[in-house]
């Protein structure tokens, strides 16, 4: 199951609309669920959850369209996230979330309305917020619904390079399409036990990126959240995330910004460097 060094155990509950979130769970202490964030599943968050481990409780959901969990479903929205981790912290008696990127936008949102959440650590969560940013990044959902939408993986992963990473731009589709056709059909077939292809994760950001783009004039609703929350960010992150935090902690009634040096929007996961967010993690939650 995963890395021999990481040793956990799984288990499902049923949402609302009877679909099935199926997470990992290891350690002992207080319960913690973690929210990934999307094109990652809860073998992503691994590392962290590890590292938090010898102090809580850790549950990892896969989210719903993913790995263990059941179809997103037709009439997905963010209240159907909610009721995900609504039954989540029902069975698990937890009452600490933490998420990243669309996960901690989810985790801030269900906070709204659950007060069985009474704290939430939400690292680089996206808001329409008004960001001069958000034209160009509502060009990249375009791209990416297209090519979803036509089953073009690979052109969905390589126009989202390119939107991303600045020194990509110039190389041509025909060469970075085949190229990663063949990483993603590496990928395939060296998963293994609970773990989900990349291929198979990265549709899932189609529907979620909607989500996101329907936060649009939502950000008073934030008002409303009764829980202490720690918003971080990194300080390599997008000005575009910098100025969604910014707005978050204004209007939050209960919240304090830390920027960690060196990370980045990937810090959270298992390739990037989740050990300073776990820090920041254990101070926060004990």
């Amino acid at each position: 199951m995963g890395n021999a060094k990481q040793i956990y155990e799984t288990g499902s509950v049923i949402s609302k609309d009877g679909t099935k979130i199926g997470y990992r769970q290891m350690g002992s202490g207080p319960g913690i669920i973690l929210l990934h964030g999307g094109v990652n599943a809860s073998q992503h968050l691994m590392k962290l959850g590890t590292m938090l481990s010898d102090e809580f409780t850790v549950y990892i959901p896969d989210r719903r369209g993913r790995g263990m969990s059941g179809p997103v479903g037709a009439d997905y929205s963010i209240e159907k996230e909610d009721e995900d981790l609504n039954a989540l912290l029902k069975k698990t008696g937890a009452h600490y979330v933490f998420g990243t990127a669309d996960g901690a936008l989810f985790a801030l949102h269900a906070a709204i309305s659950n007060p069985a959440i009474r704290k939430v650590a939400a690292y680089e969560p996206l808001v329409f917020a008004g960001q001069p940013e958000l034209e160009q990044f509502k060009t990249t959902i375009q791209h990416l619904n297209k090519n979803i939408t036509e089953g073009k993986v690979a052109k969905a992963t390589v126009d989202l390079t390119k939107d991303s990473v600045e020194f990509t731009k110039p190389i041509p589709d025909f060469m970075m399409v085949p190229l990663v056709k063949f990483i993603l059909w590496i990928n395939v077939r060296t998963v293994k036990g609970d773990d989900v292809s990349y291929q198979e994760l990265i549709p899932t950001l189609r529907d979620e990126l909607h989500l996101v783009e329907k936060t649009e004039g939502t950000l008073d609703d934030y008002k409303n959240v009764p829980a202490r929350v720690l918003l971080l960010e990194g300080n390599k992150t997008q000005s575009l995330l910098k100025e969604s935090l910014d707005a978050l902690n204004e209007v939050l009634p209960h919240s304090n910004l830390i920027e960690l040096k060196g990370l980045n929007h990937d810090s959270a996961q298992d390739y990037g460097k989740p050990e300073p967010i776990a820090q920041e993690l254990k101070r926060f939650f004990l």
